[in-house]
């Protein structure tokens, strides 16, 4: 059994790049920061670890990318860890290593992304959702699928300053 897995939450480090290539799919690649905090034991002094990554999104990703993610932007990846090799002009062997998006997830305040529900989760393999209707009038609440409950009736006091024991169950 092997598993390639990986999450991610981060800050995006630019703009993504996005292409659209001649079969009609889209790709775009940005990189993403990821920062540990910690404090060093012995000094108490704060320290921090940034490690980047390098982030690569296909078609309806790519899509979210180009229209909402923007240099800063606080993100979850969920997606799958891949390296590769060519060689570059000079002959010179190069590698990288990307993470292959499988779903992103935009995140921070609510005021910071254009989406209007603050965030959205995207499975590559479902359609790209609608934009919400606008309507003039609210919509009509849905009908409840259990009846409504009944108000109960009030109880009198009298009722609870008898000191008839007849009416007790024990």
């Amino acid at each position: 059994m092997a598993l390639n897995k990986v999450l991610l939450i981060g800050n995006v480090g630019k703009d993504p790049d996005v292409r659209h290539l001649e079969g009609g799919a889209s790709v775009a690649s940005f990189t993403l920061a990821t920062t540990e905090r910690y404090r060093e034991r012995g000094s108490g002094e704060a320290k921090e670890i940034t490690e980047w990554h390098n982030i690569v999104a296909w078609r309806q990703l790519a899509d979210l990318a180009e229209n909402f993610i923007r240099k800063g932007s606080q993100i979850f990846v969920e997606g799958r860890i891949r390296s590769r090799s060519w060689d570059d002009q000079n002959g010179q062997k190069r590698y990288i290593t990307e993470i292959l998006a499988d779903s992103i997830q935009l995140l921070g305040r609510k005021g910071d992304s254009p989406i209007p529900s603050g965030g959205a989760y995207v499975d590559p393999g479902a359609p790209a959702p609608a934009p919400a209707p606008r309507a003039a009038a609210p919509a009509p609440a849905p009908s409840p699928a259990y009846p409504k409950p009944q108000p109960q009736q009030p109880i009198a006091l009298d009722s609870l300053e008898s000191d008839d024991s007849d009416d007790l169950p024990f």
